[in-house]
């Protein structure tokens, strides 16, 4: 039953990839045939298993109410969508963010639980580390705008260059990822050398102070969680 149920739930999951907009399309029949089936083989899993639990552990089982609601919420989608099509009428399958509740609210994936569960408490205690990045990111963005947007300094297409404070707040987010560096110190760099530093500055202490400090923070608390969850066992 187990096997089962993960076959079912992993078709179910890899409809994204061939329903429109789809890597690989596949009709539209083919496709909701496919979910048809997977939702009956889910509903038969959740008869069988409401026929050997007592009705009221059943209903009292917030997991068994998902799974139903979920049931319930594509069905009536796969029938929107499909009449819509008839009438050529566009819509998209807004169900699809509820397939996921498959994987994680039957019985057979309480692992998967524990991690989601470990993941949820450890999000509190992350708050102020990354509330301390932002606080840091936002006034590196406001010394940005201060030191370069009264120069006219133009980019390399010839727009405005830090000119903006929000276009500033995301283009440091970038930053820290290094996805646009070099590229969005050039400017600056080409006005004056010596603003480089005040990017060199901004890297130490975001990318590599604060995002040290925060996958340190998240490492710790996630591994303290799952030692409570499975009763102080060794969770290196």
């Amino acid at each position: 039953m187990r096997t089962v149920t993960y076959f079912f739930i992993f078709l179910n999951l890899s409809l994204a990839v061939f329903e429109e907009p789809a890597v690989y399309p596949l009709p539209f029949l083919v496709t909701s045939l496919v979910e048809v089936l997977c939702l009956l083989v889910f509903f038969g899993r959740l008869t069988h298993f409401a026929k050997v639990t007592h009705r009221n552990v059943f209903w009292k089982d917030t997991k068994n109410i998902c799974i139903m609601v979920a049931i319930l919420l594509s069905l009536t989608d796969l029938a929107i969508y499909g009449i819509l099509r008839i009438y050529d009428v566009s819509s998209i399958r807004w169900s699809r963010i509820v397939r996921p509740i498959f994987l994680i609210n039957f019985a057979e994936s309480r692992q998967i639980r524990r991690a989601f569960r470990s993941i949820r408490n450890t999000l509190p205690e992350i708050t102020y580390v990354f509330l301390l990045f932002m606080f840091s990111l936002l006034m590196f963005s406001l010394m940005a705008l201060k030191l370069f947007g009264e120069r006219n300094l133009k980019t390399a297409e010839g727009l405005p260059y830090f000119k903006n404070y929000l276009e500033i707040v995301f283009d440091l987010y970038v930053l820290v990822t290094t996805a646009n560096s070099p590229d969005v110190m050039m400017p600056a760099f080409d006005f004056s050398s010596w603003y480089a530093l005040f990017f060199i500055a901004f890297v130490i202490v975001n990318t590599y102070i604060f995002m040290s400090l925060f996958l340190a923070v998240v490492y710790n608390n996630y591994k303290k969680h799952l030692k409570v969850m499975f009763g102080g066992v060794n969770c290196d």
